[in-house]
């Protein structure tokens, strides 16, 4: 199946701006796509090829975990190059368990901010374990390209 890029953001709706008041009339209903990319992990692993783009919005982190991670602690963090911690605090999701993990930014005004906007540069998201083992899943990302709620 071939594969279409577009440049984003992308927009859906039928009425792009707001010329009256009349709801599906000359309302504006147009909302941007939600994105997502994700890849493979282990326990191992730190860099990840998950690149958002700058000014994106994150709506959602979350680490399926199809084999438990093990060892002396089974949790990570995830921050981006730089910021190990610029989404989560360290060890903020527990790996120790099969399923669906969802990342939050926790109760911390720096971490809130990042996931509004990630500021004006790409950002490579970093999964860092609290040691390594054998567990495995896949890290995705969902963000709204190009919101730039700052």
């Amino acid at each position: 199946m071939a594969n279409t890029t577009f440049s984003g953001p992308i927009l859906a709706g039928t009425i792009k701006n707001t010329t009256g008041t009349t709801l599906g009339s000359d309302v504006k209903n147009t909302g941007q796509v939600v994105m997502c990319q994700s890849q493979a992990v282990t326990q191992a692993d730190g860099t990840t090829n998950i690149v958002i783009p700058a000014n994106s919005q994150i709506v959602a982190i979350e680490l399926s975990v199809d084999v438990i991670w093990d060892g002396a602690a089974s949790t990570a963090g995830i921050g981006w190059t730089g910021d190990a911690t610029a989404l989560t605090a360290a060890a903020a999701v527990a790996g120790g368990t099969l399923g669906i993990i969802s990342a939050t930014a926790g109760a911390d005004a720096t971490r809130v901010n990042n996931w509004a906007d990630v500021g004006t540069t790409d950002r490579r998201i970093l999964l860092t374990n609290t040691n390594t083992g054998a567990g495995e899943g896949f890290l995705t990302v969902r963000y709204v390209q190009n919101n730039n709620l700052s």
